[in-house]
């Protein structure tokens, strides 16, 4: 079966719902990306229109996820795109959702450190038990 694969960059517009759930962990966001160009005839930089995805992480990222990352911070995001094309009640719409495979901050807009997580049943180094709030 063939995906579109797709990479993201812009910002987390929602707080991220993260649930246990009998599969493993799940998270799910909404995502902000909007275009930006320069616009030749104002001789200006411009906002394009502002596109929104679902965001759907499942096990060790969602995890990593809901640990790390705030509403409005920007983020490089990496997965496969899904659009669904629905109906109820009367209605039609259609909406586009990402299942992640990666995420990190986007470092060209700030700083970020690093911490490795814990895997279960593994004992933490020294670095790990410092870093361990």
């Amino acid at each position: 079966m063939n995906e579109t694969v797709v990479t993201l960059v812009g910002h987390v517009a929602t707080q991220i719902d993260y649930r246990e759930t009998p599969s493993g962990p799940a998270a799910r966001f909404r995502f902000a990306v909007r275009p930006r160009f320069y616009d030749r005839q104002k001789e200006a930089w411009t906002d394009g229109a502002t596109s929104f995805y679902t965001v759907w992480a499942r096990r060790s990222l969602a995890a990593n996820l809901a640990a790390s990352v705030s509403v409005g911070e920007p983020l490089v995001l990496h997965g496969r795109l899904r659009v669904r094309d629905e109906q109820g009640e009367g209605q039609r719409w259609v909406s586009a959702e990402i299942d992640a495979l990666a995420a990190g901050h986007d470092l060209s807009r700030g700083t970020a450190a690093f911490r490795r997580a814990a895997t279960a049943g593994a004992p933490l180094t020294e670095a790990q038990k410092g870093a361990v709030v």
